[in-house]
């Protein structure tokens, strides 16, 4: 049992679970019927992504400076009660069944998920290795 942090729109892993969207947006151009069907999510959690604001400032990041900043900024918004208590929720969960969180970005180091991971194994949450992408 685990949670696995994931690339939404890549194939599925093994034991994967339910895959879960912490984005803002939904995939553009796929039919809502499809999300899952096309692996980018089973369910839509925007709770656990930045704000647009947020979002903007760590995809304009281009500075160790500038990353720093969207990682604070981010962490704030985690660190509300609504926010919180869905990590705790998740961090739980992730005790009894197999899922995964993600999100759209290429590259995980210069992605919010790479602080979501953070915040849920600060929240005593079970990681998973993924393959990365």
């Amino acid at each position: 049992m685990a949670v696995r942090i994931v690339r939404l729109g890549s194939p599925r892993g093994a034991n994967e679970g339910i895959r879960i969207g912490t984005v803002r947006r939904p995939p553009r151009g796929v039919p809502k019927t499809e999300f899952a069907s096309q692996n980018w999510y089973d369910v839509w959690f925007p709770n656990l992504a930045p704000s647009v604001e947020t979002m903007k400032l760590g995809q304009q990041a281009s500075t160790p400076a500038e990353w720093a900043a969207f990682i604070k900024k981010y962490r704030a918004e985690m660190n509300t009660p609504e926010a919180s208590h869905a990590l705790a929720l998740l961090a739980a969960l992730s005790r009894q069944s197999d899922f995964s969180v993600g999100c759209y970005c290429e590259d995980e180091a210069h992605c919010h998920r790479s602080v979501l991971r953070e915040l849920l194994a600060e929240k005593g949450a079970l990681l998973a290795e993924a393959p990365d992408g």
